[in-house]
């Protein structure tokens, strides 16, 4: 099963225990389903981590730990789609990734605009919580 996780999913896995993006996260390292992400998403997500607020509770070498298990461990997309589906422009290379990879899942906490698509070329819009619950985790 190919699954796409959103930034805020990411981020929240790291700098949480005992939370459903940690136990997502965790799934994944355990091999329970296909992570896909892409260059730009990696590129995005140096970005964030740098945010002054983010690294009072994220460590820089987390942050690069991330990105190279993603690099190594994910399957990464070079190319994407372009996608128009979003209000916000910034959620389309998201949604580019989860029509790209046909994922079965988008896990995302973004209730205002990715939320309310709920599916995208039969790609599941959910939430952190919907995930674990649908995968049992």
């Amino acid at each position: 099963m190919r699954v796409v996780l959103n930034i805020g999913i990411l981020i929240a896995a790291l700098i949480t225990t005992d939370t459903p993006p940690a136990w997502i996260y965790q799934a994944w390292r355990k091999k329970r389903f296909e992570l896909v992400t892409s260059e730009r998403q990696l590129d995005e997500f140096r970005r964030v981590s740098r945010y002054s607020k983010i690294r009072r509770f994220l460590k820089p070498a987390e942050a690069g730990n991330l990105v190279n298990g993603l690099r190594y461990q994910a399957t990464v997309l070079e190319t994407l789609p372009t996608v128009e589906l979003s209000r916000d422009p910034e959620d389309n290379s998201i949604l580019a990734m989860a029509e790209a990879s046909q994922a079965q899942y988008l896990v995302t906490g973004d209730t205002k605009d990715l939320l309310a698509l709920s599916t995208i070329s039969g790609t599941r819009i959910v939430t952190a919580r919907q995930f674990v619950e649908a995968m049992g985790i």
